[in-house]
């Protein structure tokens, strides 16, 4: 009986686990479309986001354990502490991955005052009458300069392939973005089975776009000086133990099992204290629903 109840509790525990993985029923095989089901899928989204395509995630989780290397060998080297030269490592570590997340969202923020246009730009097109992969294509040519590349790919992927399905979707990868995602998917619904509301879509969406990127804007502009003052807040600690580390006196304060242990509780508090100010200042980012 023990062994039954052991099997059923071994087979539920399994099914719960499976059911927190997301099956990719259409076939893909690029991690940007397959969703964020683990780490590798969201530092590619965040790479595409940021606009670095040439990297992969194994690429940049090598540049930060080559950034973490070097920082500790620095650190040892000026403060003769191993215990030290590990906390500067760490914090080295994060700084490649934190320098894509935050050019991710500067992109993000830039992209968001150029869908409007690029929405106008296709009103217009579709009103003149071309076809939906020409309105597409013009904009590598007449679009927003940092929009051009993806769209002028777009442009090649079609004359290559002839499919506009297939070549959408490669858009939608590299654009990275959920508005590009309901774009393309209305102008692919719009294709296949055809309509006349197209233009009167992307018109709502252009005034919505237009709306939202003013509410944001005026709502960054108001906690900006909070944020900065979070980041210095976190980071002085941190720069007045780089200063005390050329110190032998104070670097023999930490060279010991309850200085590290000072150390990794001051590191916990300031990142959990920097993530929690981050989570309840947040503004809502719309999630890729049309992946």
């Amino acid at each position: 009986m023990g062994v039954v109840v052991g099997l059923l509790l071994g087979a539920g525990l399994f099914l719960v686990w499976w059911s927190c993985w997301v099956p990719d029923d259409d076939g893909g095989s690029d991690d940007a479309s397959s969703g964020s089901r683990g780490p590798a899928a969201r530092l590619r989204e965040t790479l595409l986001q940021a606009g670095i395509e040439a990297v992969s995630p194994s690429a940049l989780v090598a540049t930060c354990l080559g950034a973490a290397g070097t920082a500790f060998l620095l650190a040892v080297g000026v403060s003769r502490s191993v215990v030290v030269g590990s906390a500067f490592a760490l914090i080295a570590a994060w700084g490649p991955i934190g320098y894509v997340q935050a050019r991710a969202r500067r992109r993000r923020a830039v992209l968001r005052d150029l869908w409007p246009e690029v929405v106008d730009n296709l009103t217009s097109a579709v009103r003149a009458g071309l076809s939906l992969p020409e309105a597409l294509s013009q904009l590598g040519e007449r679009g927003p300069e940092q929009l051009r590349e993806p769209f002028a790919a777009f442009a090649r992927d079609y004359r290559a392939s002839g499919r506009f399905g297939d070549s959408l979707d490669a858009l939608k990868n590299r654009l990275c973005d959920p508005v590009a995602d309901r774009i393309c998917e209305a102008l692919r619904v719009t294709r296949e089975v055809g309509g006349s509301d197209l233009g009167r879509l992307l018109r709502s969406l252009s005034a919505f776009l237009r709306e939202d990127a003013r509410t944001r804007g005026e709502l960054l502009a108001r906690q900006t000086w909070t944020v900065n003052g979070a980041r210095l807040a976190v980071a002085a600690p941190w720069l007045v133990l780089a200063m005390l580390s050329t110190r032998p006196q104070a670097v023999a304060a930490y060279d010991s099992a309850t200085g590290a242990a000072v150390l990794g509780a001051g590191g916990a508090v300031c990142l959990g204290a920097y993530r929690l100010m981050l989570r309840l200042g947040r503004l809502p980012d719309e999630e890729r629903v049309l992946r």
